[in-house]
């Protein structure tokens, strides 16, 4: 299984690239972040810049070990189900459900050691402008040098392999059972999620204005709320499909197609809640807390400014990792329809009916996770500016909602559109032929 796995990559490596970006990208953000523990554990490092550089370390990097993972599995969930007939044909051929996950596992860690690798380099450059960030801002002192040591090594390297690893023997352990009992395990996670963020969201009463961990509870509320959101995406997105009153040809083969599809859209559903609920509420609340200490006179702590930037370093991470998740999963999603459009076209279509169609299922895809993002970050939202601010919805929030909308919509119509269009220049019958 071992030769067999070297030989896919060997041949067809293109289609290993969406997960060896990730890889990389993963990586070089861990390596990264905890190159500031090692800087922080240096001899002469004062208390407040070493709490600074290890706090910056512990919650970024545990962003950034959720989103590799993300990001991993959704790469390489599209690139199993693209090779269904290839996994079917070694089926037949007498390998067994084991050695196929061996296979696929094996790949997955290449991959993954290999982006590693590759991340050690700007890893070293971003974890040096980094310190710089801080020490610009008066966090850190002016006399602390970087350093990029084992901690920040270990963690980028393990963390990409079992993100690799566990993301791909759980994308083939889907593929190979077929569709026997699936989905117990993730409703579960999904309701387990809901509920802690309920509880999470619930518990921002219980402080005072003027507490230091005000900002915390709303803000996994709204994440943990996001996740559960993200686990149902096939069923929030079948829901919305049975109460849209679309009409005409390009309406109606837009619902059938995201209907039929909606298991293999969950990825890129999922990415569109995560990332509109986590930077809006994470901004939100931040702008909320920033006006408020502004309009009170006083002047900012050590310990609010790190929680400023970690905030806005947060939202800068997951908005890079969840644009290309979903360039990637949108390109390979939609490249793989080719003769699906072929067919289209056979059939009377145009290529503008097609262009049509396929906007309309982004823009339904795109408007179902802003709606369900931006009520995960309302929760959150809400009851930190009753008890922040005494009102109820902030200010802040419209501009903040409009932008990361914006984003999330010209990310997903962009990618779909381009690479529909580029899959249009194929003849027809090529097409049929080609993906035959």
């Amino acid at each position: 299984m071992f030769m067999l796995a070297m030989r896919s990559m060997r041949h067809r490596p293109g289609r290993f690239l969406a997960t060896l970006l990730c890889a990389f990208l993963g990586a070089a953000i861990i390596m990264t972040f905890n190159s500031m523990h090692d800087t922080a554990g240096q001899d002469g490092v004062d208390s407040t810049s070493a709490e600074t550089l290890s706090t910056a370390a512990g919650v970024v990097g545990g962003y950034g070990t959720l989103l590799v993972f993300f990001a991993v599995a959704s790469a390489l969930t599209v690139n199993v189900r693209q090779r269904a007939a290839e996994l079917a044909l070694l089926r037949c051929s007498g390998a067994t459900p084991a050695q196929l996950k061996r296979m696929v596992v094996g790949e997955a860690v290449v991959v993954g050691l290999v982006g590693s690798v590759l991340a050690i380099g700007p890893a070293m450059l971003g974890g040096r402008a980094l310190l710089e960030v801080f020490q610009d801002s008066g966090q850190v002192a002016e006399s602390v040098d970087h350093s990029f040591g084992p901690i920040a090594l270990l963690t980028g390297i393990d963390i990409t392999l079992l993100a690799s690893a566990g993301a791909a023997f759980l994308a083939v352990r889907r593929a190979t059972r077929g569709h026997e009992q699936r989905g117990g395990a993730r409703k579960f996670l999904a309701y387990a999620a809901l509920v802690a963020g309920a509880v999470a969201v619930c518990s921002t009463f219980v402080f005072s204005a003027t507490d230091a961990a005000l900002m915390a509870p709303p803000a996994y509320g709204a994440i943990l709320l996001s996740v559960g959101f993200a686990l149902m995406a096939p069923r929030l997105l079948g829901g919305v499909l049975d109460r849209l009153p679309l009409s005409g040809a390009s309406g109606w083969l837009a619902v059938r197609n995201l209907r039929e599809r909606a298991g293999h859209l969950a990825g890129i559903l999922m990415s569109l809640i995560l990332f509109t609920a986590v930077a809006t509420a994470t901004l939100t609340l931040q702008a909320v807390e920033s006006d408020a200490v502004e309009a009170s006179g006083l002047t900012k702590s050590i310990d609010a400014k790190n929680l400023e930037t970690l905030n806005f370093t947060v939202v800068g991470i997951i908005v890079v990792f969840v644009c290309v998740m979903l360039v990637n999963s949108l390109y390979a999603a939609t490249s793989y329809r080719g003769r699906e459009f072929g067919q289209q076209r056979l059939s009377g279509a145009t290529p503008g009916q097609v262009l049509g169609t396929v906007g309309v299922e982004t823009v339904i895809l795109t408007v179902t996770g802003v709606l369900f993002g931006m009520a995960a970050a309302l929760a959150g939202i809400v009851p930190f500016t009753v008890v922040r601010t005494d009102g109820v919805l902030p200010g802040e929030v419209y501009g903040i909602g409009v932008a990361v909308a914006a984003i999330a919509a010209a990310v997903t119509l962009g990618t779909s559109l381009v690479t529909a269009r580029r899959m249009l220049r194929t003849p027809a019958v090529g097409a049929v032929a080609v993906a035959s």
